[in-house]
């Protein structure tokens, strides 16, 4: 009997040892290393993302997601994913021009695109801002634009810049020539976006833009002297700073993200007189997408980390604080017009929360052909 008990016993003990190695290599297998999450991004962005990033504390199968950044001109985005310069899980350029653009030439030269398009759970806009014209008032006001808020913005602004008298022809010969600034569509998202306005709108629609409408001789002639005297850089902040410091010596107008002008509105207060924003008679957004791509380094863990931050980014209070600094959010349940927002704030230098009818978002070949159609054009 005693034997009996010795062997049960020694049974039940074995046993408990078996169990315990078993959890103890589970344990072992498990793993626990991060998630390095790769997160390339538009410079407009950098604040902000500063700002919250911390906040962020996702998990994916028990494992924390680390986020690292980087951030780079939009144009740079894709192509460091073209030339494989860079391997980035998660990408957000400054719009969906630049995912249009790598989506329609992933698919042509693979078969399959590397992102899909905005709207689809892992590829969604976060927050957007419009592109705008930054003028002094006292400028705006001699152009008629003060007394006329639904006037042909393009056309009388390229009129305005390529005529020989300056503003002598409105009565300013004090003023010089008229000084228009505007970024590189080779480096700057809102050259892009401002290019494809100008372009839109000399059409007279806001669909449909199509290659044989670019490449026009009677555009291309158009164009050409109104890019001869217009001014080129490589960033949108760097206009809107340099309008604030110089004042209108330097620049009477520039085109720039509405978050941009937002940023300098304060700064340009009792300087040169009163900074004005204009819309155009239609606009294209700067909607900020986050995308994921779908790439052999990018995992399943990695794809379920990504989806968690551009949630994250979506939440309410992230949101607010994207508001504060001048975007629009994407999350509908956020007003533009609380006493404290920048809309509020500066609605008498012209901001609005009301935007016009935005311009259809044309496919990736056209946009190549628009930025190519700009590198013959432009002088």
């Amino acid at each position: 009997m005693q034997s009996n008990k010795l062997l049960f016993f020694g049974i039940i003990i074995i046993a408990a040892v078996i169990v315990a190695g078993m959890f103890l290599a589970r344990s072992l297998l498990v793993n626990n290393d991060p998630i390095i999450l790769s997160v390339l991004y538009s410079t407009e962005k950098d604040a902000w993302l500063t700002d919250i990033s911390s906040g962020f504390a996702g998990s994916v199968n028990g494992r924390p997601i680390q986020l690292e950044f980087e951030k780079m001109g939009s144009r740079e985005i894709y192509l460091s994913v073209l030339d494989d310069s860079r391997q980035p899980d998660l990408i957000s350029p400054a719009s969906s021009l630049q995912i249009s653009i790598l989506h329609d030439q992933t698919e042509a030269e693979a078969g399959t695109p590397v992102v899909n398009m905005i709207g689809a759970e892992d590829c969604r806009s976060v927050v957007s801002t419009p592109l705008v014209l930054v003028a002094w008032q006292e400028r705006a006001e001699a152009l008629g634009w003060l007394d006329n808020p639904d006037a042909d913005m393009w056309e009388q602004l390229q009129s305005a810049v390529v005529n020989p008298q300056g503003w002598a022809a409105y009565n300013h010969p004090e003023w010089g020539f008229f000084k228009f600034g505007q970024t590189d569509p080779n480096k700057s998202n809102s050259g892009l976006m401002a290019l494809l306005l100008i372009t839109y709108d000399y059409f007279d629609k806001v669909t449909g833009l199509s290659t044989a409408d670019i490449i026009a001789d009677e555009y291309a002639q158009w164009f050409k002297e109104f890019g001869k005297f217009t001014t080129v850089g490589d960033s949108t902040g760097t206009f809107m700073q340099e309008i604030v410091a110089f004042g209108p010596s330097k620049y009477d107008m520039v085109a720039v993200y509405e978050s941009t002008a937002i940023e300098q509105i304060e700064n340009a207060a009792g300087r040169y007189g009163e900074l004005r924003v204009y819309y155009p008679p239609a606009t294209v957004l700067s909607d900020h997408p986050f995308c994921v791509l779908h790439a052999d380094w990018v995992t399943s863990d990695k794809a379920d980390a990504a989806r968690q931050f551009i949630d994250y980014l979506l939440s309410q209070p992230v949101q607010e604080k994207a508001l504060a600094l001048g975007f629009r959010p994407a999350n509908p349940n956020i007003a533009l017009d609380t006493p404290d927002s920048p809309f509020n704030r500066y609605a008498a230098n012209g901001l609005k929360t009301d935007l016009p009818a935005e311009v259809e978002l044309p496919s990736g070949e056209v946009l190549n052909t628009l930025i190519n159609f700009w590198n013959r054009n432009h002088r």
